[in-house]
């Protein structure tokens, strides 16, 4: 008889939280546990990488900074509460700048971070999946190649490895900045909300 489920979840997170394969990223420690959501999700969310001031410091994605105020109002816009999804990264630790600044994860990071990614998505095997930005978009190729731009297809479901895709933009305040408000990605959140 197999580990359940549960128990399957606590070793990845273990393992997780062991490796040391990125060099930039040895002393950080992985962003996956039980604080990233229920692992039976109406809808999982796939961003980029632990913030510094947000999950990297609480351990919980989307919480304790800006972008975490600004996706919980898109969730409660569409009525889903944070028991109800799981969150978890492109690289599950903090990719920082020489002045410890956030940054965005290079290809190797992603790369190397792919074999957790499809691990923890195939584990959790969620009916929807929604991409938080375009590195996020980008990173999920690793599991199944797509042709999809966040420009062009922000909102849209789309069938993917076997199940439905709905890529987002950020909820950071300056991508959301550049979208001139809340008002695109609630939009776009408000599609996602049709489909759960």
């Amino acid at each position: 008889m197999g580990l359940s489920k549960p128990k399957l979840f606590a070793a990845l997170c273990r393992e997780a939280q062991a490796c040391r394969t990125c060099p930039e990223l040895a002393d950080k420690t992985a962003v996956l546990s039980e604080l990233n959501g229920t692992i039976e999700p109406r809808v999982m969310f796939i961003a980029e990488a632990p913030g510094r001031q947000g999950a990297d410091r609480t351990r919980r994605p989307f919480y304790g900074d800006k972008s975490g105020e600004n996706f919980q109002k898109l969730l409660d816009s569409i009525g889903l509460t944070r028991e109800e999804i799981f969150i978890t990264n492109a690289v599950m630790c903090s990719p920082r700048t020489a002045t410890d600044a956030n940054r965005k994860p290079t290809r190797g990071e992603i790369k190397n971070c792919s074999a957790f990614l499809r691990r923890t998505v195939e584990l959790i095997d969620p009916p929807v999946i929604a991409t938080l930005g375009s590195v996020a978009l980008d990173a999920i190729k690793t599991l199944e190649p797509h042709g999809l731009k966040l420009a062009a297809d922000a909102g849209r479901p789309v069938e993917w490895f076997g199940r439905v895709l709905v890529p987002l933009y950020h909820p950071s305040p300056q991508v959301i900045a550049a979208q001139r408000g809340l008002a695109v990605q609630l939009e776009h959140f408000g599609r996602l909300g049709e489909l759960i």
